[in-house]
């Protein structure tokens, strides 16, 4: 079940007939001959040339720690060493005289040395220290490739998880259940909103979450596959998945009278063995009027569950409607007051205590009060908080990037795109960037109404978004080349900028990202 992670070892086609070995996260001692064994097996007969960082990550001398690099690159056969930072220099004296060492102080002194004729078939390992950059020296040497990559940073939606957690450790009031702190339940429905279900699940479940939520039975069964072993709530439960949940142990939100009366039988007729039950999720409505039991249902829901021991209440739950707006806040204090008379009169009548659950990610910033004993995680998992109250503290999960095909330069009063709606009122340079509405930059961001990231400068859209392309005006962006990487939404340009333009939110920006988007997972 492992999966591939991005700049560990990763073989990629370079400029001019070259590979390139990106090892670009880390450098010591210890991952260095790893990757040199990487670069003998995938060089053949190319010459071999290694770009190397300081090695900031080990601990001992230096003259001591850069003579064993150095008797590394003379037994591997290495033709070429280009060394960048301070300290590197004193490998020199140790190297054989059959490697060709060229020094740079900093990445920024090297890259505009770089010329394709100094790369030409060759087989290239680039490994450094995180903090020298080294990526962008790989995608200077990799072929350009047209793509739309969403990057997925798993160890800042970890760093999310962990700022969630302090909050619920900071309150003073974990309600315990056996001595147990508050649990935590993870939102991994649509995709793990669009970053990818299986690769989330498995960090979530590393990282000590308590429970997963998935929308469908599918997609819980999917992450039974996929080797996921922490208890699934199933929030649209079918009567037609009943035996699939039951098979595959996920556990089903049951909200309406006429779906627990159909569950009561399914459970009668597959639970055969004294004591055995399973468990399900009672949803209440207090508010949301979305799904949920209502006040008159109650009596209805007690007697079906007096009347069968083969089921157990895992945890009763509802949804507040409005956790992250101040002026919402005594509806939201309403409905927690609604819920605990229903759960009061449904517990008094079962004889046990199942655990309440009411929170969602702004209701865990601004309502520690209710934090009972699981709250719900999803949004802000992947950074983006809702109540504006801890967004700073929170760090990016995805960026969504695309390439420029091509550019032109085209007159003024020429028109761009479907229906001429682009009209140029100056002399333009005109890039065409490798993403439409078919991948999730919807037509909404068309004329104009977002820009794109680009060489530290945002570049407007033009004319209409297309189904797998869109226009944007690079006139002002001289640096601007095709090839160039283009960010939609990340570190440098928020999620919030795109939703603001579509007129909508986060959670839809996210779960529009199209399947067809290649998604890559970045984990120190």
């Amino acid at each position: 079940h492992l999966g591939s992670l991005a700049m560990r070892l990763d073989v990629r086609s370079g400029i001019n007939g070259s590979i390139i070995i990106n090892d670009s996260y880390s450098n010591d001692l210890t991952s260095l001959p790893i990757a040199l064994d990487v670069l003998v097996q995938k060089s053949r007969n190319l010459p071999r040339i290694v770009i190397l960082s300081d090695l900031l990550q080990t601990v001992g001398d230096a003259q001591t720690v850069y003579r064993q690099v150095a008797q590394l690159l003379n037994e591997k056969g290495i033709q070429k060493l280009i060394g960048i930072g301070e300290s590197i220099v004193s490998i020199k004296k140790n190297l054989s005289q059959n490697i060709d060492f060229q020094h740079f102080k900093s990445t920024q002194d090297f890259i505009p040395f770089i010329k394709n004729t100094d790369f030409e078939q060759s087989a290239i390992l680039i490994k450094g220290a995180r903090t020298f950059g080294f990526e962008r020296i790989a995608a200077r040497l990799s072929a350009k490739v047209h793509k739309t990559v969403l990057e997925v940073n798993l160890d800042a939606l970890a760093h999310n998880l962990s700022v969630f957690r302090n909050l619920l450790k900071e309150t003073g009031n974990l309600n315990l259940v056996n001595e147990a702190k508050t649990k935590l339940m993870a939102m991994v429905k649509a995709s793990a909103y669009g970053n990818g279900a299986d690769d989330v699940a498995h960090l979530l479940e590393q990282r000590g979450v308590d429970y997963l939520a998935v929308a469908y039975a599918d997609e819980g069964v999917n992450l039974r596959k996929a080797g996921i072993k922490l208890p699934i709530m199933v929030m649209n439960p079918e009567e037609a998945s009943f035996d699939m949940m039951r098979r595959f142990e996920l556990e089903p939100e049951i909200y309406a009278v006429a779906l627990l009366e159909k569950f009561a039988v399914f459970a009668q007729n597959t639970v055969n063995t004294e004591g055995q039950y399973v468990k399900i999720h009672l949803k209440l409505d207090t508010g949301m009027h979305r799904l949920g039991f209502e006040n008159i249902d109650i009596q209805e829901v007690i007697k079906i569950l007096q009347q069968n021991s083969s089921i157990q209440l895992a945890s009763i739950f509802t949804h507040l409607a409005a956790t992250d707006g101040v002026e919402h806040d005594d509806f939201t204090r309403k409905q927690v007051a609604r819920f605990s008379e229903m759960y009061d009169q449904i517990t008094e009548a079962i004889g046990y205590k199942p655990m309440r659950h009411v929170l969602n990610s702004s209701g865990i910033v601004r309502f520690p009060q209710y934090h009972f004993e699981m709250v719900r995680l999803g949004i802000g998992l992947y950074g983006v908080d809702s109540s504006a109250k801890i967004q700073q503290r929170l760090q990016v999960v995805q960026t969504l990037k695309a390439t420029i095909s091509q550019i032109k330069k085209v007159p003024k009063e020429e028109t761009i795109g479907y229906s001429r709606r682009g009209i140029l009122t100056r002399d333009s340079r005109i890039a065409t960037i490798s993403i439409g509405y078919a991948d999730g930059l919807l037509r909404g961001a068309s004329g104009g109404a977002f820009s794109v990231f680009l060489h530290g400068q945002l570049a407007p859209t033009v004319g209409n978004v297309c189904m797998d392309m869109t226009m944007v005006d690079v006139t002002d962006i001289s640096e601007a080349r095709e090839g160039d990487e283009v960010e939609i939404f990340g570190t440098n340009l928020p999620v919030q900028t795109l939703a603001k333009a579509l007129g909508t939110i986060p959670y839809e920006v996210f779960t529009n990202i199209s399947e067809r988007v290649k998604r890559v997972y970045f984990q120190e």
